[in-house]
């Protein structure tokens, strides 16, 4: 069965070149990629994951919000029973936030200049 990725942007963040950059790629190596497009709300990005029944969430995001963003779409998902879903997250982010994301349930960071086959092997390691 083909995995089902959703790229999604939270918040008020509207730089997503890196987000379809990315979709495109995961599109190219054979996922299935649904783009949620930008200035999602955490609740949005939840319903839609549910509704496509992905695999894997990939947020990105530039604005700083990561901290607040990240670990509500984990805690969303946990509330509605689909914490089986892998968070995953891309964008500029400091690597001081690194652990606090990942004890918030963010499986991975990916930052720019990041390798795509490094995205794909964590997608193929990770389920």
């Amino acid at each position: 069965m083909k995995k089902r990725i959703l790229i999604a942007k939270p918040g008020l963040d509207g730089h997503d070149r890196g987000a379809k950059y990315v979709a495109r790629a995961l599109k190219d190596a054979g996922y299935e990629v649904i783009y949620t497009g930008i200035r999602q709300t955490p609740e949005s990005i939840v319903n839609t994951a549910i509704q496509e029944d992905v695999n894997f969430i990939g947020l990105s995001l530039l604005s700083g919000a990561h901290n607040e963003l990240f670990p509500l779409v984990v805690e969303i998902l946990k509330q509605k029973g689909s914490d089986d879903i892998i968070v995953f997250g891309g964008g500029v982010i400091p690597t001081e936030d690194f652990d606090f994301l990942k004890s918030k349930g963010i499986k991975a960071i990916f930052t720019p200049g990041t390798k795509m086959q490094e995205i794909i092997d964590f997608i193929e390691n990770a389920s």
